[in-house]
This record gives C-alpha cells, sequence and structure tokens, in this order.
C-alpha cells in the first residue's frame, strides 16, 4: 500500500493554489474557480499529488486530532536549500530556524513551516542535515514542538 494523494481544505483557494505550485513545483491538472464548489487538482507528470477544496473557514485546528503534518521528501540536501529560499521568499514562518536534523544524530532533516492556512509541512532529504543541532534535544524535530 502506499499514499495515493493529500486533500486539504483550504480557505482561498486562489492562495493555497498558488502557495503549492510555487513551493512544491506542482501543476493544475483541474480546478473549478468558480461556484459553490471550487477546487484544484494539484500533481507532477499528469500524476495527482494534492486536491485543494474551498470548504472551510479559519486556521488548521493543530490542537485538535487529526492530520498532525504532512512531510514531502527531495532528493537531496540542495533540493532542501531551493525549497528554503523559495519559502523565505513568500514570508514563510518556520518552525526552526533552517535545515535541521529529524533529531539528534540523524543525518535526515529538512525544513518545517506552515501553508497559508496553518497546516504543517515538512520537507526533507534523507541525508546531509546533520550540519546544524537539532532543535529538540530528545525528541523528533517533526513533532513541531
Amino acid at each position: 500500500m502506499k499514499t495515493g494523494h493529500v486533500a486539504l481544505n483550504v480557505t482561498d483557494l486562489a492562495r493555497s493554489t498558488a502557495f503549492y505550485r510555487e513551493v512544491f513545483g506542482l501543476e493544475v491538472l483541474a480546478e473549478r474557480t468558480e461556484g459553490d464548489q471550487r477546487f484544484a487538482l494539484l500533481g507532477d507528470d499528469g500524476a495527482l499529488t494534492l486536491a485543494l477544496w474551498q470548504q472551510s473557514a479559519g486556521a488548521f485546528p493543530t490542537g485538535r486530532p487529526g492530520l498532525h503534518h504532512l512531510s514531502f521528501e527531495v532528493a537531496d540536501i540542495a533540493a532542501v536549500r531551493e525549497a528554503e529560499a523559495v519559502l523565505r521568499g513568500l514570508g514563510v514562518t518556520f518552525a526552526y530556524d533552517g535545515i535541521v536534523p529529524h533529531g539528534e544524530g540523524a543525518s535526515s532533516g529538512g525544513v518545517f513551516f506552515t501553508d497559508p492556512d496553518g497546516v504543517r509541512l515538512e520537507i526533507y532529504a534523507p541525508s546531509g542535515a546533520d550540519t546544524a543541532p537539532a532543535p529538540t534535544p530528545g525528541s523528533p524535530t517533526c513533532g513541531f514542538f
């Protein structure tokens, strides 16, 4: 079994579509931007990766049961650095300062941030993040502690 695609409720379809396209380089596979049933299906090479549904108000409730965060693996730490530069250009707030390892002694790691609706996100590489100290000693970085 593997994950097929992720679907998120968003408050502003145009804003979220632009964000995910800019950060992840996704293409719009299908969309409806008018009327009561607004959505965008985003993907890569024609394969659906992310569905956005304009069906919510407010911000993502991190203190409630449900989704904790979404994690996206990239090929290497250079790709994480490229994503970090894009995110900084967008004025995104990071959970930690820059690229950090997943934990003490880990080589894997990346950047941790939120989307425009407050959904916690991670872009990481399997190795190369061990140049910085782990920000949460004794706990996984992806815990967003």
